[in-house]
């Protein structure tokens, strides 16, 4: 009988948000105010060293409008897409008990799926630098 009036029947409603609409509240409203409060008493003294454009430390030497190897973006892009796969397999470590051999075998289909893109990707040289 003690085990039954532990359990709690209480319906899920919006005033079981309000703390946490607060809280956000507060936190926007604190990192505004910080963010207001820094421009409107911070120091204000534009000279030319601070006006001009500064980049790791490197001096600004031509346009930085020149072309872009197209490799460079291809690595980026493949890297976040495998990076993100790794995201997919972090449901499947909580739950694997749960979703038995089903689980598994979805979880194979998954990995090779991206296995063979990968395979795909070395095939057609999107990897070899030729500069």
């Amino acid at each position: 009988m003690e085990f039954f009036l532990l359990q709690t029947t209480e319906v899920n409603n919006a005033a079981n948000y309000l703390p946490i609409g607060l809280q956000m509240l507060f936190a926007v409203g604190l990192i505004a105010g910080i963010i207001i409060l820094s421009d409107w008493l911070g120091p204000k003294r534009a000279t030319a060293d601070k006006l001009q454009n500064f980049e790791s430390g490197i001096e600004i030497k031509g346009n930085a409008r020149h072309p872009m190897a197209v490799k460079y973006f291809l690595v980026a892009i493949l890297f976040v897409l495998f990076d993100v796969e790794v995201i997919f397999f972090y449901p499947y470590a909580v739950n694997f008990r749960e979703l038995g051999w089903g689980g598994f075998a979805a979880v194979l289909v998954f990995v090779s799926l991206f296995i063979t893109g990968l395979v795909y990707i070395f095939k057609k040289g999107a990897l070899e630098w030729e500069e």
